[in-house]
């Protein structure tokens, strides 16, 4: 298996049409919410990854085939003054799970963290994903603790 990671070319039709293959398929199984990206989702996804200053989508191929993709958006974490890496998102095909690509993207997402002068990478994931939450404890991924106590992701939705 010929795995590697790069940074997706946005304005690459091959990268983009990639990208919206992997994110339809991660939202098409039931840790995605079961249901495929909406028509207008798909239009926009791309222009708006292009135009967004913080974003990083890395692409995890098998020989020329996208498997896997980690979306990430640079923050910065007020209390050490230095930039921080979000993975927003990270997928694999399923019929690639369990040959290390998961593990790949992640690698390459840190590697790309350090060279920008991050202080942490961050991320969220369903407490019911124990595939996804095994792969991140591996990786060096732990609770968020503050004075004993859990941090929580909070959101709110406005739609």
């Amino acid at each position: 298996m010929n795995l590697h990671v790069r940074e997706a070319d946005l304005d690459d039709e091959r990268d983009a049409s990639g990208i919206i293959a992997l994110l339809d398929s991660y939202a098409s199984a039931p840790v995605g919410g079961g249901q495929p990206l909406a028509p207008d989702v798909r239009e926009r996804l791309i222009p708006m990854l292009r135009e967004h200053p913080t974003s990083l989508v890395l692409l995890a191929f098998v020989d020329d085939d996208p498997v896997g993709i980690a979306v990430c958006f640079f923050g910065l974490s007020s209390f050490r003054a230095r930039p921080l890496l979000n993975i927003h998102d990270l997928a694999v095909l399923p019929q690639h799970h369990g040959k290390g690509v998961g593990q790949a993207l992640l690698k390459a997402v840190e590697d790309r963290a350090r060279s920008e002068g991050c202080c942490k990478l961050t991320l969220e994931v369903l407490d019911g994903n124990a595939r996804a939450r095994n792969l991140y404890r591996r990786f060096g991924f732990e609770d968020v603790v503050v004075d004993q106590s859990p941090t929580r992701f909070l959101a709110k939705p406005l739609e």
